[in-house]
């Protein structure tokens, strides 16, 4: 071998030393993975799992390629989340997708103090201990506020001006979720400021559900209510037909009810914050601070209508409300 021919094969032998290392060093980086924890179930987070993805990717992260995603599912068992809570920890993930509102959250701030955690609170998250401030979160926790006891009162309002003629009204409160006490004392405050009689009426499971709905004729209530909770989204087609069956104009929190032949909604677009969420995620994975995430809070609300929903029911909504809706399902 030629003096060159050799210094060019050792060099080439060198380069490769180099790379070697290198291109092993690559394969062996650990992939992140994202503990996602909610207190609902698969089927009935298709949208919201979709639109939290979407934000993931908008990072550069996509689930199967450089991410990977553990799912725990409390499928509307709340007291399980403290142990899911507890796995994900056990499994030692990079971040905690506390979803699903409070309690998956306050389930995930016990489990740790060190992973990072975004998580949605339907009530105030300061108020409640999440965190210290909106704007500084500080500590491990940042997420968003979905205004979910603020806007029962609007939902009162809307209801009442469709059904002008209603002199009694029905709340549908899970007893089991955290923001309950203070949904009804709003919605007492609201309704009596209109001169309103306001019934409680209590569901934690389909034959509660059921019953409560068979008592409305007795108390002659002209509207219900529904608070808004990931409980009631799963059985989002059992309280749809309900409505229906027993024609009584109601309102709800999010699209999925109109969707599901419901009369109307009103709140945030849940799917627009879960993708933020994603896109949280994906800058924390980068390195960015959960303290340095300001808690986000929704700015845009709409409202949807179902005019079939309405025929149904035999209620004639004036064109004026109409026009006011941001989406009518025909």
């Amino acid at each position: 071998m030629s003096g060159m021919k050799r210094r060019e094969f050792i060099g080439l032998l060198g380069g490769a030393a180099v790379a070697w290392p290198l291109a092993a060093q690559a394969q062996q980086s650990p992939v992140p993975v994202i503990g996602y924890l909610s207190g609902s179930a698969p089927g009935a987070s298709a949208q919201t799992l979709g639109a939290f993805r979407e934000g993931l990717g908008q990072t550069g992260y996509v689930e199967g390629r450089n991410l990977t995603i553990e799912y725990r599912w409390a499928e509307g068992q709340y007291d399980r989340l403290p142990a899911l809570a507890a796995d994900l920890v056990g499994r030692k993930v990079d971040l905690i997708a506390a979803t699903g509102r409070d309690l998956a959250a306050r389930a995930a701030k016990s489990a740790s103090g060190t992973i990072p955690i975004i998580f949605t609170s339907g009530d105030d998250p300061v108020l409640t201990g999440l965190v210290t401030s909106l704007a500084r979160p500080s500590g491990n926790l940042t997420g968003v506020s979905l205004f979910v006891v603020e806007l029962h009162a609007k939902r009162l309002e809307l209801m009442t001006e469709l059904v002008p003629q209603a002199r009694a009204v029905a709340l549908l409160v899970n007893p089991n979720s955290p923001q309950t006490e203070r949904v009804v004392q709003a919605m007492a405050a609201a309704a009596g400021s209109k001169g309103l009689q306001l019934h409680i009426l209590k569901a934690a499971d389909e034959n509660e559900i059921a019953a409560a709905f068979a008592s409305l004729a007795a108390l002659q209530v002209g509207a219900l209510i529904q608070q808004a909770d990931p409980f009631f989204i799963q059985r989002r087609h059992q309280l749809t037909l309900l409505a229906a069956r027993h024609a009584i104009p109601t309102i709800y929190e999010g699209r999925q009810f109109p969707e599901a032949g419901g009369l109307m909604s009103y709140g945030i677009s849940i799917p627009q914050m879960y993708h933020q969420l994603g896109v949280y995620s994906g800058r924390i994975l980068k390195g960015e601070k959960p303290s340095d995430l300001p808690v986000m809070q929704p700015t845009k609300f709409q409202l949807v209508v179902n005019r079939d929903a309405a025929k149904v029911i035999g209620l004639t909504i004036p064109e004026s409300f109409l026009l006011r809706a941001d989406e009518v399902i025909e």
